[in-house]
Order: structure tokens, then C-alpha cells, then sequence
């Protein structure tokens, strides 16, 4: 049954290439024809040899002048070939050597005959003897074997008398391969020489558009070769099992899992079910629908099984930490305001990990999930060092259990959460990687798994997949993101170039646009209709990508009409966005909402998107785009950490902006392109965290390092941890003080108010597109009443 439901879902990659058998290549083994540089290498006479350089002098640089004879794709009877007169030239050359002698003379005109014999049958076929025999596609080049000849060490060579067929495509694709390498070396010198001049000139065809390789959406990572299977190997696969232990392990597919160490941490009491529900329905309707490493039904199986049991007694320990570990992340996206946000996550968490025994050897899968599951819940509490390190510990837990290889045969339920659990974690090391500007955990190359399958977990059961008729076989958005994130690798060796040239910019906006289409219509950029908050998160791992690509361009490496064109499309991008959030926020709009509240559905990366685009529409002077975001940030208040500190930024940008309009600059208006020179502190600011990373940052040049920070500006506080922070509402970057100084949102829209009235501005704020009239702007007013002290600026204070 599972054989025939593999069939149904296929979920093998492309087929590659099919290999063919070795002992059909008899016509490779052919005698080879002893030509000129054979002969002098054997020792004939070298005159003959030297009669030969003319042709390699034609070569392109960078390209080797002689091969050995093994290496060498052409024998000398079939020399590379070269423009039209070549033969000519190399007659005269051998004639004016000097060789003595009338045999000498027969010689080198034999030789001379040979060469023009093989330079025309190459000419008339582009395969070699033995891939022509073997009637296999034969990818010879001009300078290189064919890669079935160079497998079987044999010589690529052309002199059969069959070989008829013209081969003048061959020939231009060979030179056109040429010539791109050409024009990529001299691009890269000119590259160099401009950085030491200390210019950079940007090229339409930079070089990174020559090493870009986006995956095509939909396609499966390329599947590995692996040996032949031997054999009868059962008495020494047993005996290596036996006698191989304490030293190494078998691979992960192969090897028997152990039994769990002892571990026998005291068993926490269960929460209260009714709680437990909603914070369950909560985490499925958030996390699972954007990384759903669960099955659903088999957890939900579980999960009453120990309710109706009472307790977690005879339940395994990891089991008990994935759950608390669920829990933990359900609690930050619920909208219950009985249950005390963050502190019940942070006591869920705590749990979980101290049913985890730090020093078991044996891994499973579970251990995997509840080590991702961390990660996020650390992240969504803007402990973004915490989330890295366990993370790591997802990521080396996976690869440890052989997640990221495509083995079996397993259970049908079992095969498909692992391909689920390892997307997962690809997905979050892409996304941190991104965030964070570090470098990725998990190469490309290492993924040797298929792409989950586009059915909800409800319907893969044992027995097969089975969606029924009428129903939406995928409700969930891994594979639109898995789509986005798969780009994120080349994105970031992109990122290390000091200027993105616009070829490569197209290139990326292709394939963006291409992963766009793979969302539901309701997320596409042309939709009109409220879009449900909990779909935003999804689009933001795309339009996130699009601003940090965008964004690069703003450095001090680039010339000044680069750093133009880039702050357009980063406003551009942050204008689609602003869209977006408008539309997520009309769906939650009383009286008739139509989905859950935007505020408890954002989650961390959501937040620091809308504050970057915030920034590049107040520069831009796009002040109902930026109130439309300044409103989803409101909405989301104090329920993410990292929005209180995002809020406290742009107080401060508004203030900046400000203080340069009055003082006669044209930053924060539409304006700015007037400018003759650009405000690289305003430049500095709208850039964001661009600034935290350590190879595209610029504004920490020449500034203090290690001890000299501290002995310079003081200490900036103690160490951040989960259960004690900043303030009493779980910030642990600001302190208690800071986290209010800067007056709240209300604040941050009376400033908008003041920066668009500023002359070049303008003279009143815009209506949002989907702000719902008067009710929606009372309910919201409403909605700020409820919010903590922290939140509120009276008028007296705002003045």
C-alpha cells in the first residue's frame, strides 16, 4: 500500500541523467593515432611539435595552453580547431622550422595532412568516438573531454570516419563559453582597479550574475550518488555493528536507536485542559500553519492519551519537553487576556527544558522539534543570541538522526514529518541567517531530501495520502516559503559583493515574482480584499528578503546614483508592504470582523519588517503609508519585545527628520532626490540594522573596540536571560526607563503629524486605504485606552 501511495505522491527529484553501463564504451578503447605531440614526446623530432604553438597562442586568457595525454580532449589528429587559415599558417610555421631532410619534410606535411583530416571531421560532429558509438550526448568542449570519458580515463577523441554530421552549434556554443570568460575576467580586473582606486563602477553584467543560481520553484534538491549496493553483506554488517561499538557509529538511516539514558527528572503537573485547548488552537492556527513539523492527529492522540491518564508519569521525557515546548510558543500568539503573556511562555519553556537530558547520546526526532520550537519562542522574546545557539542544536540533532538524507523505507506518516521536521528547520536557519547577517548552518549541498508533500498532515495516514473530494488538499504555507528561502543562500553570497549590479537585481526580482504566484491568491500584491492577519507572516519571509536585497545598495561603497536607486526600491517594496498591513488590519476591524486580531498573530519578523519599511516611507515622505504602519505596530504593542525597542527607533528617526527639515534639508519628504549631496547620518539611521552587520556596516569604522566600549561610554546593563529582564513585561534589551522615555505610539503619530506639515510635506496626514471610517478610528482609540501606562503621552507631554 505504502509502494503504490509513493507513486501517487511522488516525491523523487528530477531524474538525473541516466548512467550507462561501463562496458559498452569498448569503441573508447580504440587505437589511438600517434600524432604530433605524441611523437615528441615519444621522440620524434621536436620541430614537428613546436610547428603547433600558433594555434594555442589564439587561446583566451585564463585558459590552460596544453593538457596531458589523458587530459587532452582531442588527440593530434584532432587538435582544437582555430580560425579559418589556421592550417595555412601552421604549414608555413612547420615549413620555416628548419627541419633537415626530405624525410623530415614528408613528416611534418603528413602531420600537417592528419591535423586538416581531424579538423574537419571535428568540425562535422560534435560527439567523440566513443559517446557516438555508444549514441550518448557527448559535452566535449573545445579545451576539456567529455565528462563520459573522463569517467572511464580513456581519450576523448574525433577521428572516426562516421563522424559526418555538421557541428558549427557546438562550435559557437565553445566560443560563446569563450567569450563570457573573457568578459568575466576583465570585469573582475576592472572591479579591482577601481576598488583600489577607491571607486566602484558598476557594470550592467556584474559578476554575480555569472555564479547566480536560483532554484527553479517547485524543483527538488539534486539526489546524491551513492555506491551500488554489494553483495551478500549480512555477516559483516553485523559484525561492524558488534565490534564497530564505542568506536563510531553506523550512518543514521542504518543504525539501531538506542535506549534513552536514565533520566528520571521529577514530572510537572499538567495545566489546566480548557487552557491548554486554546493555547493548543492558538499554536495551530499560528506556528503550525507557517512550519508544521507536527502531525496534528498523532499529537492531538497524544495529547488526550495523557489527560486521561492525569499525568505525565510513564510518558517519555522528550515527549513531555516537545509539549511544554508547544505550549510555550502557543501562548505568545494567544489572544485569551486571562493568560499573563510572556511569563506563562517563559515557565512552559523552563519546563521543557529541564526535562531535557543535556547528555543523552541517542537522539529521535522529537528532540529535533522541541530544540526548533525554542528557537522560535527565544526569538519571539528578542533573545536573538539564545535563539541562534538552540538553533544550532536543531540543526546538529537533525543532520545527527540523518534528516536531511532521503532514506528508508518508512511509515508513510514517519517518512513524510521527517522531510516536514527538516524543511522546518532549513526554513528558520535561512530566516535567523537573514535577520542576524550570520553565516548559514546548513549548506545547500547537505540537503539530500525531497520537498514535503502539498497535503495537510489531516489527510497522510499510513495506509496512503487521502484528501477527499472537494476539500483543499494544503492549507498550510510551507512550501511557498521553503520557495522563498531556498534563494536565501545565493541572496547572501550576494550580499558580501560591495555593489549589487541591476542585472542581478532583475534576476533575484524574477524569481521573487515567480514565488510570489506560489501564494494563495488572497496574499498576491493586486488583491483588494482584507487579507487574514495569520497569512501576513508567510509574505513577510518574501517581502523581507526583497528590502534586505534592496537595502544593500545603500552602502559607502556604492556611487551616489546606486544609493538613489536603492532607497526608491527599498520605498517602492516597503509601499507593497504597507499595502499588505493595511489589508491585514481591515479584516480584524469591528463591528464585523472577519479574522483574529492582527496584534496576537504578528510575530517577531513581522514587526522588525514593518520598521524597516517605516523608515524608508518616512524618508521618502510617504506619510499615509508610514501611519498605516505605525498603526499595525501599535497594534501589536507590548505583545512583541522587539516592537517596544522598534517603536523607541522610530521616536527617535521622527526627531532627526524633523530637526534636518528645519534646518533646510530635504530628507523626510518626497523632496530628497533635490538634494546635491546626501546626508549620510540620515543614511545611517533609514538603514537600520543594516548597520549590525559586520561586513556591509560602515558607520563603525575607526570607533572603539573590547574594553575601550565599556571605559567610554559605561555599561550598558547585565546580561539578558529569559526569566529576568529589562522590566517586568519581559523586555531584556531596554531598560525599565527606556522602554518609556519615548512616549509610546501616540507620540510616534503626533511626530508623523509634525514632519509632514513642514514645507515640502504634506499639509495633512492621508486617509489609509482600509481604515474602516470613523468606527475603525474610535475602536482603535478604544483599543489604546485598554494598553499599559507605558503606551500613553498626554498632550502636555507631547509639547
Amino acid at each position: 500500500m505504502s509502494g503504490s501511495s509513493h507513486n501517487t505522491y511522488s516525491r523523487s527529484p528530477i531524474p538525473s541523467t541516466a548512467s550507462y553501463d561501463s562496458s559498452s564504451v569498448s569503441s573508447a578503447a580504440s587505437p589511438r593515432h600517434q600524432g604530433v605531440y605524441e611523437g615528441g614526446l615519444m621522440g620524434a623530432s621536436p620541430r614537428a611539435m613546436s610547428g603547433q604553438h600558433p594555434q594555442h597562442i589564439n587561446l583566451p586568457s585564463g585558459l590552460p595552453l596544453s593538457h596531458s595525454a589523458f587530459q587532452n580532449p582531442y588527440s593530434s589528429a584532432a587538435t582544437s580547431p582555430g580560425p579559418p587559415g589556421m592550417e595555412s599558417m601552421t604549414a608555413s610555421t612547420g615549413s620555416s622550422s628548419g627541419t633537415p631532410g626530405a624525410s623530415g619534410s614528408q613528416m611534418s606535411s603528413a602531420n600537417i595532412q592528419a591535423q586538416k583530416r581531424a579538423y574537419r571531421q571535428r568540425r562535422k560532429d560534435p560527439s567523440c568516438d566513443a559517446c557516438r558509438e555508444r549514441k550518448v550526448k557527448c559535452d566535449a568542449t573545445e579545451t576539456t573531454s567529455c565528462s563520459e570519458c573522463s569517467s572511464r580515463n580513456v581519450k576523448c577523441q574525433f577521428t572516426k570516419e562516421t563522424n559526418r554530421r555538421m557541428s558549427s552549434i557546438k562550435q559557437v556554443q565553445d566560443l560563446e563559453k569563450q567569450v563570457a570568460q573573457v568578459k568575466r575576467e576583465n570585469l573582475q580586473l576592472r572591479s579591482m582597479m577601481n576598488m583600489r582606486d577607491g571607486q566602484m563602477d558598476v557594470d550592467n553584467e556584474g559578476p554575480q550574475q555569472s555564479t547566480l543560481q536560483l532554484p527553479e520553484i517547485g524543483s527538488h534538491p539534486k539526489r546524491k550518488q551513492r555506491p551500488p549496493p554489494p553483495h551478500d553483506l549480512t555477516r559483516v554488517r553485523s559484525n561492524i555493528r558488534n565490534f564497530g561499538r564505542g568506536v563510531f557509529k553506523p550512518p543514521a538511516p542504518y543504525r539501531q536507536i538506542g535506549a534513552q539514558g536514565p533520566f528520571n527528572h521529577p514530572r510537572p503537573d499538567l495545566p489546566p485542559k480548557p487552557m491548554t485547548d486554546h493555547i493548543l488552537s492558538s499554536y495551530y492556527a499560528s506556528m503550525h500553519m507557517i512550519i508544521p513539523i507536527l502531525h496534528w492527529p498523532t499529537f492531538e492522540q497524544e495529547y488526550e492519551a495523557v489527560y486521561k491518564a492525569g499525568s505525565l508519569h510513564g510518558v517519555p521525557p522528550v515527549w513531555a519537553s516537545l509539549f511544554f515546548s508547544v505550549l510555550a510558543v502557543g501562548v505568545l500568539f494567544s489572544s485569551d487576556p486571562s493568560i499573563h503573556r510572556p511569563q506563562q511562555g517563559k515557565e512552559f519553556i523552563e519546563i521543557s527544558r529541564m526535562l531535557t537530558d543535556l547528555w543523552n547520546d541517542e537522539f529521535v526526532i522529537d528532540h529535533a522539534r522541541g530544540a526548533i520550537l525554542t528557537s522560535i519562542f527565544l526569538t519571539e522574546l528578542n533573545l536573538k543570541s539564545a535563539a541562534w545557539t538552540w538553533l544550532a542544536t536543531a540543526v546538529r540533532i537533525s543532520q545527527d538522526i540523518g534528516l536531511h538524507c532521503e532514506t528508508g523505507p518508512w511509515p508513510m506518516i514517519e517518512g513524510e514529518m521527517r522531510r516536514r521536521v527538516w524543511w522546518g528547520i532549513y526554513v528558520w536557519d535561512r530566516h535567523m541567517s537573514l535577520e542576524l547577517g550570520r553565516p548559514l548552518l546548513i549548506e545547500d549541498a547537505d540537503c539530500d531530501v525531497s520537498l514535503p508533500a502539498a497535503i495537510d498532515d489531516h489527510y497522510i495516514h499510513d495506509a496512503g495520502m487521502l484528501v477527499p473530494n472537494g476539500v483543499s488538499p494544503l492549507t498550510n504555507f510551507i512550501l511557498p516559503i521553503i520557495h522563498v528561502v531556498r534563494a536565501v543562500s545565493q541572496l547572501i553570497k550576494t550580499l558580501k559583493s560591495p555593489v549589487i549590479s541591476p542585472t542581478t537585481l532583475a534576476t533575484f526580482d524574477t524569481h521573487f515574482s515567480s514565488c510570489m504566484s506560489s501564494f494563495p491568491p488572497a496574499c498576491q500584491l493586486t488583491a483588494n480584499e482584507p487579507l487574514d492577519p495569520r497569512m501576513l507572516a508567510p509574505i513577510c519571509h518574501l517581502m523581507n528578503a526583497k528590502l534586505i536585497l534592496y537595502r544593500h545598495n545603500l552602502t559607502t561603497s556604492c556611487p551616489p546614483e546606486v544609493r538613489v536607486n536603492a532607497i526608491e526600491q527599498c520605498i517602492r517594496a516597503s509601499l507593497e508592504s504597507a499595502n499588505l498591513f493595511a489589508r491585514a488590519m481591515a479584516s480584524s476591524i469591528p463591528p464585523n470582523p472577519t479574522s483574529p486580531p492582527f496584534g496576537p498573530t504578528a510575530n517577531a519578523m513581522t514587526c522588525t519588517h514593518i520598521w524597516r519599511c517605516t523608515l524608508f516611507l518616512l524618508f521618502g515622505g510617504h506619510f499615509d503609508a508610514a501611519s498605516t504602519c505605525i498603526r499595525a505596530s501599535s497594534n501589536v504593542a507590548t505583545l512583541r519585545d522587539v516592537n517596544v525597542a522598534c517603536g523607541r527607533n522610530i521616536a527617535f528617526f521622527l526627531g532627526a527628520l524633523i530637526e534636518k527639515r528645519r534646518a533646510g534639508g530635504m530628507a523626510g519628504s518626497k523632496g530628497y532626490r533635490g538634494e546635491r549631496e546626501m546626508d549620510e547620518e540620515i543614511l545611517a539611521y533609514v538603514s537600520g540594522d543594516l548597520q549590525a552587520s559586520t561586513e556591509n556596516s560602515w558607520v563603525w569604522a575607526g570607533s572603539e573596540t573590547g574594553m575601550h566600549i565599556t571605559a567610554n561610554s559605561g555599561a550598558i546593563g547585565s546580561s539578558a536571560n529569559l526569566m529576568s529582564g529589562g522590566r517586568e513585561d519581559g523586555t531584556t534589551i531596554l531598560t525599565d526607563v527606556e522602554a518609556r522615555d519615548w512616549g509610546g505610539w501616540e507620540r510616534v503619530e503626533y511626530l508623523v503629524g509634525v514632519l509632514a506639515r513642514e514645507p515640502g510635506g504634506y499639509s495633512q496626514l492621508l486617509p489609509p486605504r482600509y481604515s474602516g471610517g470613523t468606527a475603525a478610528s474610535g475602536s482603535m482609540k478604544a483599543d489604546r485606552n485598554q494598553r499599559k501606562g507605558n503606551e500613553r503621552m498626554s498632550i502636555t507631554n507631547i509639547i
